[in-house]
């Protein structure tokens, strides 16, 4: 199911960026696994290899999950809007609503107990999905929400985006809390 969540993603026209993608970038990793990663949009490395999280802040973001004994095999990673805006911009709110479907499909098709959220677009995205109010990355990091699904219990874990941590390695601490916060569930 998620092959072809995947293939559609890959020939999708419904939106602007497709024009100026590489390529679309569906996701990797575990398709049964317990947690899913969530970003905001490809960047440049992703939109060139069509997988997610592979640049400096993909690196860093593999480094901090082995850490805590989590490899990038045994999660999904995936990101909200599934093409590079140009030059890396935030996605506008017409890029989320069109792309956000997949995303939906793709947690449907995994159903996972985690879903962990990469930055504040991520984060206040889920949160508004699943009716919770969004408060600001700094006050929502590492800081479990849960509620019960037709799939079972659903834990929201924001998670400060490892980009940000690149741009002040103060606080790659806030980084590691929400990754221990994301192993105590599992």
């Amino acid at each position: 199911m998620i092959d072809g969540i995947a293939e559609t993603i890959r020939s999708c026209t419904k939106c602007g960026l497709h024009k100026t993608r590489t390529q679309a970038v569906p996701g990797a990793g575990d398709d049964e696994g317990k947690v899913v990663f969530i970003g905001e949009a490809p960047g440049y490395w992703e939109d060139k290899e069509g997988i997610p999280f592979v640049g400096r802040a993909g690196k860093l973001l593999d480094e901090v999950l082995e850490s805590f004994g989590i490899t990038r095999d045994s999660v999904f990673i995936t990101n909200i809007v599934k093409c590079r805006p140009p030059k890396n911009r935030r996605p506008e709110k017409g890029e989320i609503e069109t792309c956000a479907p997949y995303l939906d499909r793709q947690l449907e098709a995994i159903s996972p107990m985690v879903i962990a959220t990469l930055g504040a677009t991520a984060g206040e995205y889920v949160f508004i999905k699943y009716g919770f109010t969004w408060t600001g990355m700094l006050r929502e990091n590492g800081q479990p929400k849960s509620l019960n699904t037709i799939f079972g219990r659903l834990t929201i874990v924001p998670v400060i985006h490892p980009a940000a941590v690149l741009r002040d390695m103060n606080k790659r601490p806030m980084l590691e809390e929400a990754v221990s916060r994301i192993t105590e569930l599992i």
